[in-house]
């Protein structure tokens, strides 16, 4: 009898210990620009492209700079 009494109650503290240390999975959530940053940060690309003389978009802009702020890379 002691010996099933000893193993519940070492199977109780297993238990416990499991919820103490936690075996949820914490995830950080992505930064999300606003619109404003996305449309600053494009123009800036604009820039810099048209003074390397390189032809591009203004989409293609918008879409590199979304890719840099989320801080994505494709």
């Amino acid at each position: 009898m002691a010996t099933k009494k000893t193993t519940v109650k070492k199977t109780k503290e297993a238990a416990t210990s499991a919820k103490k240390t936690g075996s949820r999975k914490v995830t950080a959530r992505k930064y999300q620009p606003t619109e404003d940053e996305i449309r600053r940060k494009a123009e800036e690309i604009y820039h810099e492209r048209i003074a390397r003389g390189e032809y591009g978009t203004a989409e293609d802009d918008w879409h590199k700079a979304e890719t840099i702020l989320k801080g994505t890379s494709k």
